[in-house]
Order: structure tokens, then C-alpha cells, then sequence
């Protein structure tokens, strides 16, 4: 009797054991590290996101190469079209509009400009205050609870716009150098464009965000215009990395308000990213700083205090932008601030589908049954799932620059969430197996 339940414990601790597949080799983007069902995505399951991007890389379907004809033609090759919207995108607005969740705030208007390309404002009809509460316009620096200003204390949250440029190969190359990581801000268009560099990016482990698909002004449009810059460019970035789905997105600009930034949220359950330093790097093209100007003004703040943390905005426009990010550098170790990719500082990963840009994709089936987007692609990254938690901001909206609190966690892209978790379990199983199978000899 004892030697068969010994027997029958061995039996269903091995199986235990054989669930557990141990991370041998953490940067391998070609190996696929299985975890037991279900996981979690960082949206809960009743959020639309779920449905609209559908992807996975082991779902069997056949995709053309990222780069190829077959892979950009499903994109707009220009400003997209919102008539032409996947029906998804368009029920899962009309359904959030429906329910009271996407405030009815007039678009706003730019003003004439002396130079076209200077800096302006958006400007709302008459009567209506940017800075109040029922429209919270980031643009007139109205700081809204959900919206990331800040990072966390002692952090230099890294990012960069306006990628795939020019700048995009030399600033990969440096963060690679230094063993580090960034989150690009990447606008859909320059993607379709620049496919290899989007890869450069994506392979060497940075996170992806998302830019908007042509870079207006997103409260100058309307519901549909919003869903189609915010939709494209997360489909893109989708069906590139393997089924990633984008958590984090910045205007262009930095201007949103309530109704884009309840779009943004409501539908592709998206968060809103500002910033509170802004070295004007896009200045250097038309001779409105100089390189030495700006290394002057990031060295002021990085001897200053550290609460907040730093969300600086930088360009990957060009060479002479990430040239500046290049020789302020090593200011920011030599400081005592620590650098880490913006995506990845405020807990449950970098996306909505996946700890970071190494590690495997959660795929929506588990929840919502078996299926694929539509759209093909084809990408070999992903190494382990995760099961992820909110963390986020807690201070009321105001106008004021109060810093907002965030949660720092999760462990460093060079390790896969919960691996160490993993090894443990597999340790103990290992030992509870032998000890199981002495036990049974023994008797």
C-alpha cells in the first residue's frame, strides 16, 4: 500500500515537473518558453483590446517577412483613411462612445503660423477652459491622474520619437555598447518605411511604442481620425514583433485631453505618455540651440533632485539628435541616477501581451477562444509569459505640476520575468520527486 501511494505521488509529481520548462538561454529570440494556462494580459479580459489584436507567434499561420511587399501592403501608404477602419476598431469605439466613456469635446483648430513647422498651439472654441477638468489638455500642461509625467524617484526613464530615422541605427548601436535599453516612440508610417532599422530596434531588445501613424496633432481630429492613428500604427507594431501589443503611446506634440486619451484608453487600452524634461534636440535643424546648449541644460538637471524621476523627451531624428544623448551619457550614472527604459519602470511590463521585447506573448485565444489576425507578418522573438498587475498614478488631475506616484518592478530584460521563480520550483520538484521515489525503495 505505501509503495503504491508512493508511486502514485512520484507519478504525479513528475508531471508536475514536466510542466516546468526551465530558461536556459534568455536572449535566444528564437526559443519559446512555455508556461501552464491561462495567463493574464495587463488589460482585464472585458477589455475590447483582447479581440482587436489577435496574433500570436505559435498560432500555425503563415506570415510574409516584415519588410517584404506582402507585409506592407495591408498598411495606408499615407494619411489613413478612416472610412476604411477594420469594423473591430470602429464597433469597439461606437461601443465605448455608447456607454459614456468618451467625453464630447469639441476638436480644436491650429492657428496660422508665420513659418510652417513653428510651434503652436491647438486652440478650443470659445468659452471652453484647456485647463479645467472636463477637458485636461496635456498640451497646456493640465497633468491628468492616468497620464505619466514622472518617473520614478532616482530613475531616468529613456525614450525616443519619431523612429525609425535616420538617428535610429547610431542610437541602437550606443545603447547595445552600454548594455542597455530605450522605449522608442515609433510613428506607423516610419515603420512601413523603414523596416529594417524598426528591426535593428525591436532585435536588440528596446521596447516599442506608440507614436501615432503621420504625427498630427490628436486633438485636432475626430473619434474615427484618432482610432485610425492610434490603430494602424499598434497593428504594425503588431504584426512585427511577433503579436506584441503596444501599452504606451505619446502624442505628437504632447497634445491630448480627455476625449484622445479616453479613446486611446477605452479602446486599445493604451496609456498616455508626457514628459517632464525636454531637451529641444528638434531645435538643432534650424540653428534654435546648439549641441553644447543642451549638454549645459541636462547636466543642471541631473544634478538636481531626484523626486521626481526624469521622463526626458529626445529625438531619433537624426545623427546630431542622438549625438546630444550621446555625450550627455555618462552624466546621468556619474549623478547617481539610474537608466532604464521608460516602458519598463512602471510595473507589469512593457506591453499589454508581454513582459519586454525578449520574453514570449500571451496569446488572447486562452481567453477568447482560438483565432488570428487577419493581417499578415512574420518575426521569430519571444522567450517567457507572464502574469501581470496594474500599477499606476494616483494623484487627482490639476493644472498644477505635482508629481504623480508610480510603482517601479519587475526584473531586468536579461532575466524573463519569473524566472527565478521557475528555477525554484523546478528545484523543489526535483527533490520532492527523489525523495518520493527513496521513500518507496526504502519501503
Amino acid at each position: 500500500m505505501l509503495l503504491s501511494t508512493a508511486l502514485l505521488l512520484l507519478g504525479a509529481t513528475l508531471r508536475s515537473a514536466l510542466a516546468v520548462t526551465i530558461p536556459h538561454d534568455t536572449h535566444d529570440h528564437t526559443h519559446v518558453e512555455h508556461v501552464q494556462l491561462p495567463g493574464e494580459w495587463y488589460q482585464p479580459e472585458s477589455h475590447p483590446v483582447h479581440k482587436l489584436f489577435r496574433r500570436a507567434p505559435d498560432d500555425g499561420v503563415r506570415r510574409p517577412a516584415v519588410g517584404s511587399p506582402e507585409w506592407a501592403a495591408p498598411y495606408p501608404q499615407g494619411l489613413p483613411d478612416s472610412s476604411q477602419l477594420p469594423s473591430a476598431w470602429v464597433d469597439a469605439l461606437n461601443a465605448a462612445v455608447a456607454a459614456g466613456r468618451i467625453p464630447d469635446i469639441p476638436q480644436t483648430t491650429l492657428p496660422p503660423t508665420a513659418n510652417p513647422g513653428d510651434p503652436v498651439n491647438p486652440v478650443y472654441p470659445p468659452g471652453l477652459n484647456p485647463i479645467g477638468p472636463e477637458i485636461c489638455s496635456t498640451t497646456y500642461r493640465c497633468r491628468h491622474a492616468d497620464d505619466i509625467w514622472d518617473a520614478p524617484d532616482g530613475v531616468f526613464a529613456s525614450s525616443f520619437d519619431d523612429g525609425p530615422l535616420d538617428g535610429t541605427e547610431e542610437l541602437v548601436d550606443f545603447l547595445t555598447a552600454n548594455n542597455v535599453q530605450t522605449t522608442h516612440f515609433m510613428i506607423g508610417l516610419n515603420i512601413l518605411q523603414q523596416p529594417t532599422l524598426f528591426l535593428k530596434a525591436f532585435d536588440a531588445g528596446n521596447d516599442i511604442a506608440v507614436h501615432t501613424y503621420n504625427h498630427p496633432h490628436m486633438t485636432t481630429l475626430s473619434n474615427l481620425d484618432v482610432v485610425a492613428q492610434l490603430g494602424w500604427t499598434m497593428q504594425i507594431i503588431h504584426e512585427s514583433t511577433g503579436g506584441r501589443v503596444a501599452r504606451y503611446w505619446r502624442p505628437p506634440y504632447g497634445d491630448s485631453d480627455n476625449r484622445v486619451r479616453a479613446i486611446a484608453e477605452e479602446v486599445f487600452g493604451l496609456e498616455t505618455v508626457i514628459w517632464n524634461r525636454d531637451v529641444n534636440d528638434w531645435r538643432l535643424a534650424s540653428g534654435g540651440t546648439t549641441p553644447e546648449q543642451i549638454v549645459t541644460e541636462v547636466t543642471e538637471w541631473l544634478g538636481g533632485p531626484k523626486s521626481p524621476g526624469l521622463v526626458v523627451l529626445h529625438h531619433e531624428r537624426t545623427e546630431d539628435t542622438v549625438s546630444v544623448f550621446t555625450s550627455a551619457f555618462p552624466l546621468i550614472a556619474q549623478n547617481g541616477w539610474r537608466f532604464e527604459s521608460l516602458a519598463s519602470v512602471y510595473g507589469g511590463g512593457s506591453y499589454q501581451n508581454a513582459r519586454s521585447s525578449t520574453s514570449s506573448v500571451q496569446r488572447a485565444s486562452i481567453v477568447d477562444g482560438a483565432g488570428g489576425s487577419d493581417t499578415p507578418s512574420d518575426t521569430t522573438s519571444t522567450t517567457s509569459a507572464i502574469t501581470t498587475t496594474t500599477a499606476g498614478t494616483t494623484s487627482a488631475t490639476t493644472t498644477t505640476a505635482a508629481s504623480t506616484t508610480t510603482e517601479s518592478g519587475g526584473p531586468s530584460q536579461s532575466e524573463p520575468a519569473n524566472s527565478s521563480s521557475v528555477r525554484a520550483s523546478y528545484h523543489w520538484t526535483v527533490s520532492v520527486t527523489l525523495g518520493a521515489l527513496l521513500a518507496a525503495l526504502l519501503l
